[in-house]
């Protein structure tokens, strides 16, 4: 080889894969932000039977690897149909709950058992080129659960059918707190001894309530909540998830038995609740570790917090508004100036992550002018863009120039005057600006002049 070939080889960079180096990237802040916190993830006897039951292992494993802390609370209910079809019964339901007699509570025993005993199975292999490889997952269950009878109710005798009375928390934390998996199945005692068949859904709220959980996820036959419309909806609040119960808009099946449970645990202070498709390979990853998520979150407050910026926050500002400046839509700012104006900025926090920002400069006005701010440096992710944070930084910062007292909010802009318009704002002259403000007018930039009264 020449030494020019040679040298060619040299120059030649290694090829990568870019959206996997993209994506690692987007995904640090999440998992340094979930290590140590304390999920609930609750599944359902369908998922068990499903081409997907794998890979929920795989990303259960992957979860676990990173350092969160796992609950997992399953079902069994097509594994209890089939039990007792083989035993020649039929299974009764009311309401949606079963009616569990002392044969189809047997059933039910064998059932759960053979359900936990393949979880486990699964949780236990240690195959190459699998997340689950070279690791080991230390499964833990026990008598976390105390139930009490469901009774009587609309004259149907439930039996043994049964509800939560009590969760143990504190030997669950103990068995987390030692790095260990918890798996949890849908029985309970009584205590007297008698024996309840639970719902998967109830279980799960209340083992994620009693443990205080950051996170309850229901892995359902459904990509989430949907609208009248029968559009998916990305995110809602425990009133709006209410809203959609007294409005009875159609959800699918699992989703409707859940999102009642769910509601609660949010009032109760669980992180989030998340309802996500069981059947979307890397569904879990997909909503945790991407700002875009894949399914609903449910939370008790709106998901991404509006207040005002700290210095902490200007590493994220600056990478936020970094590809606007770079576009010329914004004006360039450095660290320097951003850390010395950081008051006159708000921001949007979604899980310490800034996606949004914006600002208000009060303006030097001359003798007979309106006290006047402006509003600068309005920007937003592109990906949260359609979720209208745009317009509560907008509406945000219209109130901080009230609250000032001020009479006027004027906006400097190359490319989105159409949006301002659209929001009240008035296109107008440069001569309409205070005199200090006018005579720092960039004639390159010949941005358009919109103004709004307060």
């Amino acid at each position: 080889m020449s030494e020019s070939q040679k040298a060619a080889v040299k120059t030649v960079a290694p090829v990568t894969d870019t959206r996997l180096v993209a994506w690692v990237r987007q995904a640090a802040p999440y998992i340094n932000a979930f290590r140590g916190k304390t999920f609930v993830i609750a599944f359902s006897g369908e998922v068990l039977q499903s081409e997907t039951a794998q890979a929920l292992i795989h990303d259960i494993a992957l979860l676990d690897a990173m350092g969160i802390r796992l609950v997992l609370v399953h079902g069994a209910r097509p594994q209890i149909d089939a039990e007792m079809e083989a035993r020649g019964l039929k299974p009764r339901f009311h309401n949606g709950l079963r009616v569990t007699d002392a044969e189809a509570l047997e059933c039910v025993k064998r059932a759960v058992g053979v359900a936990r005993i393949e979880i486990e199975a699964m949780l236990s292999q240690g195959l190459p080129n699998t997340p689950l490889a070279g690791g080991f997952l230390r499964v833990t269950g026990g008598n976390y659960i105390t139930a009490r009878p469901v009774g009587v109710m609309d004259g149907v005798d439930f039996q043994y059918a049964g509800a939560v009375r009590k969760v143990i928390a504190e030997e669950i934390e103990g068995d987390l707190a030692q790095e260990n998996v918890v798996l949890i199945t849908p029985i309970g005692a009584s205590p007297t001894g008698e024996i309840f068949n639970l719902t998967w859904e109830e279980v799960a709220e209340a083992v994620a309530v009693s443990v205080k959980a950051d996170k309850l996820i229901y892995l359902c036959a459904a990509p989430g909540l949907v609208d009248k419309k029968r559009h998916l909806i990305d995110a809602l609040t425990a009133d709006e998830g209410q809203w959609l119960i007294d409005k009875k808009v159609p959800q699918a099946a699992d989703v409707a038995r859940a999102l009642p449970g769910a509601l609660r645990a949010c009032r109760k202070d669980v992180g989030r609740v998340h309802f996500l498709d069981y059947r979307a390979d890397g569904a879990m990853l997909m909503e945790f570790f991407t700002r875009e998520g894949i399914g609903t979150v449910l939370t008790r407050a709106p998901l991404a917090a509006l207040r005002h910026a700290t210095h902490e926050d200007v590493g994220g500002i600056l990478a936020l508004i970094a590809p606007l400046e770079e576009d010329g839509t914004l004006v360039r700012r450095s660290r320097e100036r951003l850390e010395m104006e950081i008051d006159r900025f708000s921001v949007l926090d979604l899980d310490g992550i800034i996606v949004g920002c914006a600002a208000v400069y009060q303006l030097n006005v001359g003798k007979g002018e309106a006290k006047s701010a402006e509003l600068a440096c309005l920007a937003v992710m592109p990906e949260f863009r359609r979720a209208g944070y745009g317009d509560q930084l907008r509406i945000h910062i219209e109130e901080r120039a009230a609250k000032l007292k001020l009479k006027k909010l004027f906006v400097l802009t190359t490319r989105t005057a159409h949006w301002f318009i659209e929001r009240g704002f008035v296109e107008t002259d440069v001569s309409a600006l205070p005199s200090g403000k006018r005579e720092l007018y960039n004639l390159q930039r010949r941005s358009k002049v919109l103004v709004k009264t307060l």
